[in-house]
């Protein structure tokens, strides 16, 4: 069957990054943000990884943003739902300053909007762990606009996150696709390549490869945007 619709992930594939160069940098933001508001940086950094665990860990009975906040406010109580305005606001702001700890890469911009002239649904399946705000401004830096895709899984409208196949599922459900007619591309072996295990067709990206658990990727069709495309050209 001929794939209909193309899915990227977003950090590491459409938008070239050091994982942990990013995230030390943006958490120094965020840090510097909120110290003025009481919030110590190392129990902040602490407390965001626990609501981003417990994001991982979801099971669909909530969004994740419902457990972020809820693991969240376990950890500060009432004054963080009090203050939920100020991280909205950092999300909105100050996160910009984050590009900086980001590559660019003109490839990406021009492969989705070549697949997207060819006629392919485009969806941008980055792990929901990030609000829509954030999930936008990086878009950007990626050289796109949120209108290049039909669908982009965020914290607010998802429920489960990657590496976990109903994170696959939810999205196919909402399309109402069948995984066969789906490609999707990333960088992660661990957290992308999992759409295979629901039947989604898979390329992994090796510009920025993640391979935590030291994987042999030869059974993955592997390599750079233009061996994508010649990849899909096959199906």
């Amino acid at each position: 069957m001929a794939i209909k619709s193309v899915w990227f992930d977003l950090d590491g594939t459409l938008l070239p990054m050091d994982q942990e160069r990013f995230t030390t940098g943006y958490f120094g933001l965020l840090a510097k943000k909120m110290a003025a508001y009481g919030y110590e940086s190392g129990q902040l950094v602490d407390a965001v990884w626990r609501g981003t665990a417990a994001m991982v860990r979801n099971d669909g009975t909530k969004s994740n943003e419902e457990a972020f906040w809820q693991e969240f406010s376990r950890i500060y109580g009432e004054k963080a739902l009090l203050d939920k305005e100020l991280f909205e606001a950092f999300y909105e702001n100050e996160f910009k300053e984050a590009k900086i700890f980001c590559g660019y890469n003109p490839k990406a911009a021009e492969t989705v909007k070549k697949l997207k002239n060819m006629g392919f649904l485009m969806v941008l399946a980055t792990n929901p762990l990030f609000p829509r705000a954030a999930t936008e401004i990086r878009i950007g830096w990626a050289g796109l606009v949120s209108s290049d895709f039909e669908w982009i899984t965020t914290f607010e409208n998802s429920r489960y996150c990657k590496p976990n196949p109903a994170y696959y599922q939810e999205i196919l459900k909402k399309l109402d696709l069948r995984p066969e007619e789906c490609l999707m591309v990333g960088n992660d072996v661990t957290e992308d390549m999992a759409a295979a295990k629901v039947g989604i067709n898979v390329f992994l990206l090796t510009d920025c490869l993640i391979n935590k658990e030291g994987e042999d990727i030869n059974p993955y069709p592997h390599g750079s945007f233009e061996q994508m495309i010649e990849q899909i050209k096959k199906f």
